[in-house]
């Protein structure tokens, strides 16, 4: 098992990065979406955000530090790809980060204006930067407007995938399910 990627596949970190983040982002807006129907005597009324603040703040750490990782590892071959897909794919993985990087922004913006420090499920807190009592309204629309701009591009990148995988017989979808093809090994031991 690969740890680091290599020109062939991702390696084992990548891939847990990648497959967290993207159970995390689905998770996260239909938390959201759930979140918004709340009435004030719902019992989750003031759970929800709580918890969806707390959790928010998993995948930015995880982000940052995917991306630093991302930045030290090698860069797959992209050889099945025409170049249109290529360009089309350098796009949407930029604007998936860029978009993700804003969304999780505006999340802490619309929690921390008033100065309260976000508690990340008692382990830690993190504090405000700035405060500015009613900028949670103007954050709060641009998160909505953000978190669904970044679903629609993840379906757009999961619907590419599998088009690239059943359609086309390419291996993209594999390299970032199993990593790395393994070497051959011949019948005397040799890899090739």
């Amino acid at each position: 098992m690969y740890v680091r990627d290599t020109s062939q596949g991702y390696g084992v970190v990548s891939r847990l990065f990648h497959w967290s983040m993207a159970i995390a982002i689905f998770a996260m807006f239909a938390l959201g979406v759930w979140m918004v129907t709340l009435d004030y005597y719902s019992p989750y009324y003031n759970a929800a955000p709580n918890f969806h603040r707390s959790l928010g703040i998993l995948p930015l750490i995880g982000l940052l530090v995917r991306w630093l990782w991302r930045a030290t590892n090698v860069k797959l071959s992209s050889d099945d790809l025409s170049p249109f897909e290529r360009k089309a794919a350098h796009a949407t993985h930029g604007g998936l980060y860029v978009l993700m990087l804003g969304l999780m922004i505006s999340g802490y913006l619309i929690s921390t204006p008033d100065g309260q420090p976000i508690d990340v499920f008692g382990w830690f807190e993190v504090p405000p930067i700035i405060k500015m009592p009613g900028l949670e309204s103007s954050a709060g629309y641009i998160h909505r407007i953000i978190a669904y701009v970044v679903i629609a591009l993840a379906v757009l990148h999961t619907l590419a995938a599998l088009k690239h995988h059943f359609v086309d017989k390419s291996q993209i979808l594999n390299r970032m399910w199993f990593g790395p093809p393994r070497p051959a090994i011949n019948p005397e031991g040799e890899s090739h």
